[in-house]
This record gives C-alpha cells, sequence and structure tokens, in this order.
C-alpha cells in the first residue's frame, strides 16, 4: 500500500519514473547498495524520531551516523529513534521501506548534509523491494524538506 501511495505521491511531482521496483530486499543499506549497483553511501536512509513528543524524519548518506551532540544542538533533545512498532503509526510506512515521501501530515522531513557530496541518492520508495534515485535538488523539492541538517558522523571526506 505504501509503495503505491509513494508512486502517486511522487506521479503528482513528476517523479515517477525515477522509481525502480527490485527483485530482492533492499531493507538495509548494504542490499539497497547491492540491489541498486552504487556505494552504501550513495543510499540516503531515512531515519524518524521523536523531537518534542512528535516524530521528524531525517534523511541521510548510507555512511553517515547520527552525532549525539550534533542532534542536540540543533533538535534541542537527544536522539531518540522512534520504536520499530510505532513507524508505520506515526510515520506511514513500515521499517524497511521509510522514506521521505507520502509521509504523515505534519511530519517535518530534514535533510543531512552528509548527501550534498552526491549527485544522486538512492531513498527508499515506500516498501523493502522500491527505491527511487533523485538528484539532490529533486530531493529537496520533492519532500518540501523543512530544511538542511548537519547531525552526522563518520562520512568526512
Amino acid at each position: 500500500m505504501a509503495a503505491e501511495q509513494v508512486r502517486s505521491y511522487l506521479k503528482e511531482r513528476g517523479l515517477e519514473d525515477k522509481i525502480t521496483v527490485h527483485s530482492e530486499t533492499i531493507d538495509t543499506v548494504e542490499h539497497a547498495a547491492q540491489q541498486i549497483g552504487c556505494t552504501e553511501a550513495e543510499i540516503a536512509k531515512t531515519l524518524s524520531f521523536m523531537v518534542d513528543e512528535k516524530p521528524i524524519i531525517v534523511v541521510m548518506a548510507g555512511d553517515a551516523r547520527v552525532n549525539s551532540s550534533k542532534f542536540k544542538a540543533v533538535f534541542h533533545t537527544k536522539p531518540h529513534m522512534l520504536p520499530r512498532d510505532q513507524v508505520n503509526d506515526l510515520i506511514g510506512h513500515e521499517p524497511g521501506g521509510v522514506c521521505p515521501f507520502a509521509v504523515k501530515e505534519g511530519v517535518p522531513i530534514w535533510l543531512d548534509v552528509s548527501m550534498k557530496r552526491f549527485e544522486v541518492v538512492h531513498p527508499a520508495g515506500g516498501n523493502e523491494f522500491v527505491s527511487v534515485a533523485l538528484t539532490i535538488c529533486e530531493l529537496e523539492q520533492a519532500v518540501d524538506a523543512a530544511g538542511w541538517c548537519d547531525i552526522c558522523k563518520g562520512w568526512e571526506e
């Protein structure tokens, strides 16, 4: 169901042709990179956190890890990922297919600067078999991002 919602969402934005359906799972960064044929860093992983008792999404490069002090400097709280069993209810996608498209209304989507070093990134597309290939500009426009943030470590060149 979520993948169809994502397809409709991207079609409205003229980006439906950026979707790829894979025969094997892309539920992890490693699996996604293998199926897509890119580096793990080029996977745009989408993580969901609770901030001020509300869910938010941060999309970051596949090789990036959340830095607690950077996260706290931006969001004024320690990073608390949503419990796996609450992700679908609060975000609108099941774990393994969480993406920044067609999420529940009112969930802000932040883009981490770790992705800016790539021309194209590959977020999931609503389930564990669908990916989307977008330029950074296309991603920014497609998700109506709340903004860019710098909350990650481990990716710096």
